[in-house]
């Protein structure tokens, strides 16, 4: 029998802005899911370590993101950390960490000028893909990181490496900032008015290791959620606007993230947007199937911060009809 397993992070958003984020919104799908199924707080982790967890990766210390990545662009074994471009800006007394859209010319040459800068210090960095940078390591270390979309829009020094040995990346942070802030690539940046890529962002690592098969296909707007299905031999496919009955097989993750990018840049009008069009292209004909017996089993994991749940239900619960529907801010005042 079919069954879905739904990841929606960043549904719940912080009592300040709660209501106003959450205006206007007409939501009767979700929230009958959220309310009639049988929930409970779950442990806030971030979504990369969620999808470890899914597909059976231990996360000790990190979660080792950067090996699944750089496999799927290609790269081969070894002690991997993802080192994705970044521009730093001050704000006040806080140092930001902000996502830049990097060319592939410009990938090369920065990671050849980095290569030059810590030749012979076991590490060499390589960029498959201009968005995804990585340094392969000589040694293994022990460090616990941030993942980058969590880091956005955050101040470094709350997200900075820590563990043993996170003094030396801490160093190395630096070096790097200013080898890439006097690069001619990021002056030619400057001058067409684009944001300089003044330093790199370490993350995720660890070395190749073995996924669990635990589903039978695998959707997402994302391509991390991509990553895992490769990894694991899994179909994936292509996040549609619509979700179909007939593309469900057996068990399927669905991961959305299309409130992430809004919730980091601080636009509700985006957040509700997205969605508005989520309720009415998927959590709509989910429900439906669910209450038509048509799948047997609804998972929803919210990874939201401190009000992170997980929520469970049946065809049998979708008649609890004791159990109210609340509207979608009041998950966020719990």
């Amino acid at each position: 029998m079919k069954s879905i397993h739904l990841v929606i992070p960043d549904l719940f958003q912080p009592q300040g802005i709660a209501a106003e984020a959450c205006r206007g919104l007409r939501l009767p799908a979700l929230e009958k899911i959220l309310g009639r199924g049988h929930s409970g707080i779950r442990e806030p982790v971030p979504l990369e370590n969620m999808l470890c967890g899914l597909f059976g990766v231990p996360c000790q210390p990190d979660a080792p993101i950067a090996p699944i990545s750089a496999a799927f662009d290609g790269l081969t074994e070894g002690f991997w950390l993802r080192a994705d471009p970044t521009h730093l800006h001050l704000q006040r007394d806080r140092m930001l960490v902000a996502d830049v859209q990097v060319r592939c010319e410009e990938a090369s040459a920065l990671c050849e000028a980095l290569n030059l800068h810590f030749a012979g210090q076991g590490m060499e960095f390589f960029a498959p893909h201009p968005q995804r940078w990585y340094v392969r390591l000589d040694t293994p270390v022990h460090i616990q990181t941030t993942p980058l979309p969590q880091a956005i829009g955050g101040d470094v020094r709350a997200a900075w490496p820590t563990g043993e040995g996170a003094s030396r990346w801490h160093q190395v942070f630096n070096e790097i900032q200013m080898l890439l802030h006097a690069h001619p690539f990021n002056d030619a940046r400057e001058i067409r008015g684009e944001l300089p890529i003044n330093s790199v962002w370490f993350w995720g690592g660890g070395c190749d290791s073995s996924l669990d098969k635990l589903y039978d296909s695998v959707s997402a707007d994302a391509v991390l959620a991509e990553m895992f299905a490769a990894a694991a031999s899994v179909q994936y496919l292509k996040w549609a606007a619509q979700w179909k009955i007939e593309d469900c097989s057996g068990k399927q993750l669905l991961v959305w993230t299309g409130l992430r990018t809004a919730m980091q840049q601080g636009d509700l009008a985006a957040w509700g947007k997205a969605l508005q069009d989520f309720e009415n292209g998927y959590a709509q004909p989910i429900w439906q199937a669910l209450c038509a017996g048509k799948i047997a089993q609804l998972q929803l994991d919210i990874p939201s911060g401190e009000n992170s749940r997980h929520v469970r239900l049946t065809r049998r619960d979708t008649w609890s009809f004791w159990r109210c529907a609340k509207p979608l801010v009041c998950y966020s005042m719990m």
